[in-house]
C-alpha cells in the first residue's frame, strides 16, 4: 500500500510538473505573439535605428533630422521595374486620404543603389509621385548600415556595367515621431489599408 501511495504521489508530481512546463511554454508563446502583433518600440522587433545619409538636395541628414514626424520608410531604387514604383504610388495614395494629418507624415525612399541613384536622380524620380517623398542616398557603407537597422535585404543581380537589377525585400515601414517601429506594409498592401492605419495613429 505504502509503495502504491509513493508511486501515485510520484506520478502526480510528474503530471503537475508537466502541466507547469506546458503553461510556461504557452505563456512564453503568448508573450512573443503579443510582441509581434503589438510591438512597443525599437526593441520589440529590432526594426529601425540610427542612420547618416544624404538627401536629394545634397544635405547631410540623420534619423534625428526627422524626429517629430511620422515616417513611411521604403528601401528601393529608381531603376526598379515594378515593386518600388508600386510601393511609392501606394504611399502617395494613402497620404492623399489623410487630409490635415498629412502634414505630420514624411515619406522617405532610401536607395539601395547608390551607384546610380545620385541626389539629382532621386529628386527627379520622387517628384513624379507628387507626394513629398524625400529620396536619401549615401555611400555603400551608409546604405548597408541603414538597411541592416531595418532588416532590409538587397543584392545586385545580373547585367554588366550600369545595366543591372537589384533583388530586395519590399517593405514600407511606419515609424512614430520618436523613431519607434509601429507597423509595416508591402507594395501589395492596398493604399486604403495604409491610410486606415495612419488615421488610427496620427493625431
Amino acid at each position: 500500500m505504502a509503495r502504491d501511495r509513493k508511486r501515485a504521489t510520484a506520478s502526480a508530481h510528474r503530471v503537475l510538473t508537466g502541466c507547469l512546463v506546458g503553461f510556461a511554454m504557452l505563456a512564453a508563446a503568448l508573450i512573443v505573439y503579443a510582441e509581434l502583433a503589438h510591438p512597443r518600440g525599437p526593441t520589440a522587433l529590432g526594426i529601425g535605428g540610427p542612420f547618416a545619409l544624404i538627401d536629394q538636395d545634397g544635405r547631410a541628414v540623420t534619423d534625428a533630422t526627422y524626429r517629430g514626424k511620422w515616417l513611411l520608410v521604403y528601401f528601393g531604387y529608381t531603376y526598379c521595374p515594378d515593386a518600388c514604383p508600386t510601393a511609392l504610388n501606394d504611399m502617395a495614395a494613402a497620404l492623399d486620404d489623410l487630409g490635415p494629418r498629412r502634414a505630420h507624415v514624411q515619406p522617405l525612399l532610401i536607395t539601395i543603389d547608390p551607384e546610380r541613384d545620385t541626389p539629382a536622380v532621386l529628386k527627379d524620380y520622387t517628384a513624379a509621385f507628387q507626394a513629398g517623398i524625400v529620396g536619401l542616398t549615401g555611400s555603400a557603407a551608409q546604405i548597408a548600415q541603414a538597411a541592416k537597422a531595418y532588416g532590409v535585404y538587397y543584392k545586385r543581380e545580373g547585367g554588366t556595367g550600369r545595366d543591372y537589377l537589384m533583388a530586395h525585400s519590399s517593405v514600407i515601414y511606419l515609424m512614430d515621431p520618436a523613431g519607434h517601429f509601429v507597423a509595416n506594409f508591402s507594395h501589395e498592401t492596398p493604399p486604403e489599408t495604409i491610410a486606415a492605419k495612419l488615421r488610427e495613429v496620427v493625431s
